[in-house]
């Protein structure tokens, strides 16, 4: 019996009973959708992480020193000698201080609100991709003058100000009035806690205003994502120099942050896999369970098909691609019940969870495979039988 012919066979068989058939292909749909899912969401939770990162810029070094007390310390000017004597390697530097849980309010009004405030250099918009819709950013003098001026978000406008622009208005930030210079582009909802929930100050202002004597934490840009290892590389060497110590200070890029996400998400994705797995084994079992029903179902029909002279290894073929056909089918009903669980999953929790042709491609191979696999056994079973005790039996 030709392939085609077999697998046309196999088809009837299936169709034949439907009910028993779906019931034998359920946990291979199961299993197959589960990883499908499961690969998806993963993907797209690792698409919206690596996203967020992206934004947040892909040459951004970050640095945190601790005090050692002494006269090994690290200024702000070493720091900005090290970007000035690297300009093939550097190309921003902000010290940043901040203020924690700092009350804000304006004048003439008894309503307050807790945010935290930063303190930033003049080239902190650039670095971040900071856009201003209404006024200006920090500009150098206000650093060296450690001017009381702040750039604000669109919730802090809102919050105090309503429809009206903030530019030009004057707020206390723990009691002190600052002016308020400049009003951020809106990024999410305006919400507390959220991106727009944001107040820039000099960061020198910020260190004779707040509970910080000292900058302990630095954000430098590399001049592109290529020479980002090695910039942090030279960071890292510097801060060594200065401290006696890398146990210090820690210095990391957000190229590397990524790559530690995608691993920890990788390994993540595998065990998921594997737990979605478990699904297809019983699949596979129960695949293997209905083709050993069948074959004794159908011993008369081999009996008669081995008299007429069908060897052992076409009997074999045709419960084996009857296994294969049945996975196979309960494999592609999987990939659609996955595919559309998957996308409305996806835009429920605002990730872009398409289905990826790789786990679409794996999880209908390895659904084939265990159909296979488990229906070895019965067509072993159907191709040894004796022709004529099988047509004795009953």
């Amino acid at each position: 019996m030709s392939l085609r012919k077999s697998f046309e066979l196999a088809l009837s068989n299936i169709l034949f009973d439907k009910v028993r058939s779906f019931l034998t292909m359920l946990g291979i749909i199961v299993g197959v959708a589960a990883v499908i899912i499961l690969i998806s969401l993963m993907n797209g939770m690792t698409g919206m992480i690596t996203d967020t990162f992206n934004e947040m810029g892909t040459t951004t070094l970050t640095v945190t020193v601790q005090d050692r007390g002494g006269s090994r310390k690290v200024e702000e000017d070493d720091i900005y000698n090290l970007r000035d004597e690297n300009p093939d390697l550097l190309s921003g530097v902000s010290p940043q201080v901040s203020i924690s849980r700092a009350t804000v309010k304006i004048a003439g009004n008894s309503d307050s609100i807790t945010t935290n405030i930063t303190g930033v250099s003049e080239e902190y918009a650039d670095m971040k991709s900071l856009n201003v819709t209404n006024g200006l950013f920090l500009n150098y003098m206000d650093v060296k003058n450690n001017s009381k001026v702040c750039v604000v978000g669109t919730y802090i406008q809102k919050e105090f100000f309503g429809v009206q622009s903030a530019l030009g208005q004057t707020i206390k930030i723990n009691g002190k009035p600052y002016n308020v210079i400049g009003v951020l582009e809106e990024k999410d909802d305006s919400e507390s806690g959220g991106s727009d929930d944001v107040i820039y100050i000099p960061y020198t202002t910020a260190l004779r205003n707040g509970t910080s004597s000292s900058v302990s934490s630095y954000t430098l840009t590399a001049v592109s994502e290529d020479k980002a290892e090695s910039a942090l590389a030279l960071v890292k060497s510097k801060l060594t120099e200065i401290l006696g110590d890398d146990d210090y200070f820690t210095a990391t890029s957000m190229a590397e942050m990524i790559e530690k996400v995608n691993e920890m998400t990788g390994t993540m994705k595998m065990l998921l896999v594997a737990i979605a797995g478990i699904s297809l084994l019983v699949g596979g079992i129960g695949i293997m369970n209905i083709m050993l029903v069948s074959v004794t179902e159908r011993t008369r029909e081999i009996g008669i098909r081995k008299s007429l002279g069908a060897k052992a290894s076409a009997i074999m073929s045709q419960f084996v691609i009857e296994a294969g056909t049945v996975s196979g089918v309960g494999g592609i009903l999987g990939i659609i019940l996955g595919s559309a669980v998957s996308i409305i999953a996806g835009s429920l929790l605002g990730l872009s969870a398409t289905p990826s042709i790789g786990a679409v491609a794996l999880s209908f191979g390895v659904s084939v495979g265990i159909g296979v696999g488990f229906g070895y056994l019965p067509a072993k079973n159907a191709a040894k039988l004796n022709p004529i005790d099988a047509l004795r039996y009953d």
